[in-house]
Order: C-alpha cells, then sequence, then structure tokens
C-alpha cells in the first residue's frame, strides 16, 4: 500500500525533475543553438518529452505520475482521487516545479531568483493551451482506458508534437506555467501571461473529460472506473515491462 507521503513525495520529485529538464533543456538549446530559435526549441522539444515518458513509467505505480493540477483535477472529477489527497498533490506539483527551475538556474550558473520577460499574449495563445490541455487529457485518458502500458509513451509523444503545432509551444500543465513565470531564460512566460494560460488549461482539460465521457457512454462501458483504477493500471502494466 502506497502512503499519502510517498505519493506526494513522487509528484514532487517528479515535478522538480521535470522543470529542471524543460529549463534546463531550454537554457542549453539557445546556448548552443547560435540563435537559431527552431534548433533551440527541438532540443528543448525532444528532451521534454524523452523524461516525461522516463518520468512515468518510475512514479506511475507510486503516485499515477500527475505532475500537473490539470490532470489531478480530472481523476478528483472521475471520484479516482480523494479532494484532499488532490490539494496535496497539487501543492507538491507547485512547490516541486518551482524547485526545478531553481535546480536549473543553479546547473547553468545563473541567477537562482528570476521573473520572466517572455512575452506570450493573446487570445490564441490561450486557445493553444485549451487546445493542447485537450488532447494531453484525451491522450491520458483513453490510452489509460485501452492501453495503459502505453500511457508514458503516449504522453511523451504527444508533448513532444504539441511542442510544435501549437502557438504556445504546449504548456500544458499549471504548474509548469506558474514555475515557468519564474526563469528568464528560453522556457519563461510573463507573469502577466499566466492567469489565462491555466484558465484555458483548466477549460481544455474539462472539455477533455466531457468528450471521454460521451466516447465511454457511446461504447457502453462503465464510466468513471473503480477508485484508484488509474494508478493501479500503471502499477501493473510497469510490472510486467520489468
Amino acid at each position: 500500500m502506497v502512503s499519502l507521503q510517498q505519493k506526494i513525495t513522487a509528484e514532487g520529485l517528479g515535478s522538480a525533475l521535470l522543470l529542471a529538464t524543460v529549463v534546463g533543456s531550454g537554457i542549453m538549446g539557445e546556448r548552443i543553438a547560435g540563435g537559431n530559435e527552431a534548433l533551440a526549441l527541438l532540443g528543448n522539444t525532444l528532451s521534454t518529452g524523452a523524461i516525461l515518458v522516463v518520468l512515468i513509467i518510475m512514479m506511475g505505480p507510486i503516485s499515477g505520475a500527475h505532475f500537473n493540477p490539470a490532470v489531478t483535477l480530472m481523476f478528483v472529477l472521475k471520484r479516482e482521487l480523494r479532494f484532499d489527497e488532490a490539494v496535496a498533490y497539487v501543492c507538491a506539483q507547485i512547490a516541486g516545479a518551482l524547485l526545478g527551475v531553481l535546480i536549473a538556474h543553479a546547473m547553468f550558473d545563473l541567477p537562482l531568483a528570476q521573473l520572466s520577460s517572455k512575452l506570450r499574449p493573446g487570445l490564441a495563445q490561450g486557445f493553444s493551451e485549451c487546445v493542447a490541455t485537450f488532447g494531453l487529457i484525451l491522450t491520458i485518458l483513453l490510452t489509460l482506458k485501452h492501453r495503459p502500458g502505453a500511457v508514458a509513451m503516449s504522453v511523451g509523444l504527444y508533448i513532444t508534437s504539441a511542442y510544435w503545432f501549437t502557438a504556445s509551444t504546449s504548456f500544458a500543465n499549471p504548474a509548469v506555467t506558474i514555475a515557468r513565470a519564474f526563469t528568464d531564460t528560453f522556457s519563461g512566460i510573463r507573469l502577466l501571461d499566466v492567469p489565462i494560460f491555466v484558465a484555458s488549461q483548466l477549460l481544455g482539460a474539462l472539455f477533455a473529460l466531457f468528450v471521454v465521457h460521451i466516447l465511454a457512454r457511446a461504447g457502453h462501458t462503465e464510466w468513471p472506473p473503480d477508485s484508484d483504477r488509474h494508478t493501479k493500471v500503471i502499477r501493473i502494466a510497469s510490472i510486467r515491462q520489468t
């Protein structure tokens, strides 16, 4: 039986490693790309997609590997996660994400405390985040339902793709968005632009849950599944892979 303390530790650690990767690969990409933003973004993309696969495989059997308040919200609404557990998850995710930013700054010998000046304004950016998060939640929920062993790879590939087909480069995660406001590097976002990103992400997640519910009804399948099913199926899939 996995304790709540173990779950929130996994969520915090996973979020920290995710942000250290997102921000660190952005810094490295920008430094070695010689001013080529496409090349810098490619390095940032591949690194982020790869670490997501690793983190989900590692932490999935412990906490479900959310690392994302929007994902946590979905499992609360599906009655697979208690509200008090969700609050602990979200706090751990945000704290871990902020720690990951500090780790990235320290690794590249940058000032630890920063505020981003990178502009990401406008409705198009917000709509992009709505689309990005809709696709992410759809990927997670439908893959969990039909191919639970493929969740890690599916999420990693989706984010790798969404970096390039969305105008916002697919933050798709409120904790990631908040943390990236505190790095004035390639991956940053101006603090003023954070609210529309977060609101759009939550809206996209809710719409994805609605669509999945419609698809489940059309298929005459039980929905939502049993409590804690998302952690159990990931744990079983991970065992089978070893």
